[in-house]
């Protein structure tokens, strides 16, 4: 069952924290654009730039009964742990360009919509807050940015993503 997307209040938006709108790849179709594999970098860093740690491997967009399925595979480096990581997410399709995302546990993480090309959003977890925004710089490239901040954490996660 599709959930209605929220429509995002300007008043909580945040600010832009990366790229530039001159460079925005529209994205009217989601299902379109995403589906496939894709290639990932996430860098994690601390308020001041520090290096935390990283994950590189794979993201795979499929398509199943009005979502996108993205299961993402690979290494995850923080600090001195590393090793093998994985998550899922279901991209809950409203219409062809605008999306609710839940978690693999069926909890709802954000609504999305690119058409144009850019998306800011706001989670909040617990007593932190997620805020993300998505950009979109051509048909095979695009990154999202979460600046994560609260009492337990302060940290900044870019991924980029490039088509496989």
């Amino acid at each position: 069952m599709t959930e209605p997307v929220p429509a995002p209040d300007p008043a909580r938006a945040p600010e832009p924290v990366r790229g530039s709108d001159a460079a925005l790849f529209p994205v009217p179709d989601l299902a379109r654009y995403l589906t496939g594999r894709w290639v990932l970098r996430r860098d994690i860093v601390d308020d001041a730039g520090a290096r935390l740690g990283g994950f590189a491997g794979e993201a795979v967009f499929t398509a199943d009964a009005g979502e996108l399925v993205y299961r993402e595979t690979g290494e995850l480096e923080l600090g001195a742990h590393r090793g093998p990581a994985h998550r899922t997410l279901h991209y809950r399709l409203a219409d062809p360009a605008t999306a609710a995302v839940h978690f693999d546990h069926g909890g709802f993480f954000h609504d999305l919509d690119l058409r144009s090309g850019r998306w800011l959003v706001e989670h909040p977890c617990r007593a932190d807050l997620y805020r993300g925004e998505f950009a979109v710089h051509g048909p095979d490239s695009w990154w999202q940015r979460w600046h994560v901040a609260g009492p337990a954490k302060h940290h900044v996660l870019t991924t980029d993503f490039s088509r496989a």
